[in-house]
């Protein structure tokens, strides 16, 4: 369970780090859930991070307004960008939603700042050859830095079980 914090709250603790930051070059990242459900903390919490000189990351499906994440962005070094299919229509089945804001969203930020595309491999959903060459495209157009290809794990098997949802990934 988390915790409530405001910005400030949120920043001192991040602050305590900053001898970390300043010899390994790393910094703040926000990642979720969704982080961007809660844009206005995430932009005000990133500007004061940059305002005192620290690198920051945002994980992300980015399924959002794109007025929302462009304020984000203005404050973000980095974006660990989560992609779970490429068709829309496949994407729509298994996760509840068309990816299609995902990846306007993404070509846009593309021009604002570094991408690191970040793909969950799904056995029989998302690891077809023809997939992996559309992300490669997107990865392309995108000017994507880095892609990891993450394994597939059954962490949230229990989670889906507990809701009463199928888990369709045996």
């Amino acid at each position: 369970m988390g915790e409530y914090k405001t910005v400030d709250e949120a920043f001192k603790i991040a602050a305590q780090d900053r001898d970390f930051y300043n010899t390994s070059g790393g910094g703040v990242t926000i990642s979720g859930g969704e982080p961007l459900l809660q844009w206005e903390f995430v932009r005000d919490f990133f500007k004061k991070c940059k305002d005192a000189g620290f690198h920051t990351a945002l994980d992300t499906t980015a399924y959002c307004p794109w007025e929302n994440m462009e304020q984000v962005l203005k404050h973000t070094d980095l974006i660990l960008f989560d992609v779970k299919h490429m068709d829309p229509v496949k994407h729509e089945e298994k996760i509840g939603v068309s990816n299609e804001l995902i990846l306007e969203n993404l070509d846009k930020a593309s021009s604002m700042t570094k991408i690191w595309l970040r793909i969950p491999l799904i056995p029989g959903f998302n690891d077809s050859e023809s997939n992996m060459h559309k992300t490669a495209e997107l990865a392309s157009r995108t000017r994507a830095e880095r892609i990891s290809l993450l394994p597939y794990h059954e962490w949230g098997k229990d989670k889906y079980s507990s809701l009463g949802k199928q888990y369709d990934y045996d």
